[in-house]
């Protein structure tokens, strides 16, 4: 589908993450599983935030965290203005999550590949 011209520019998402967030895995497995639906030809990258510095640099807003081309998942998160060093909590319509929606992702991820 959209895998097989090679002017365009692969798409990048990120996943970033501490050690032993329990959301992580499982993140990853919703990120990975979304590209293949979409037959996405995306570079799929994993940065483990190991200290507040890295978290700094990264301006990383907490664990999971996934980008896709730079631009965080979750609608309405940017600008970070506080980087941490721990578990992100996602605000859902009705309740807080670990993850972001997997709808998110999917949106991030079309939106990257119809601009790339």
């Amino acid at each position: 589908m959209r895998t097989t011209d090679p002017s365009r520019r692969r798409p990048v998402i990120e996943v970033l993450y501490v050690q032993d967030c329990p959301h992580y895995q499982q993140t990853l497995a919703m990120v990975d599983r979304v590209r293949t639906e979409l037959s996405l030809d995306a570079e799929l990258r994993t940065t483990l935030i190991v200290d507040q510095a890295a978290a700094d640099q990264a301006q990383f807003a907490g664990s999971p965290t996934v980008r896709v081309d730079g631009r965080d998942v979750e609608p309405g998160s940017e600008p970070v203005t506080e980087y941490v060093l721990g578990c992100r909590l996602y605000r859902l319509e009705h309740r807080f999550a670990g993850q972001p929606e997997e709808r998110w992702v999917r949106e991030a991820l079309v939106h990257a590949a119809d601009h790339s």
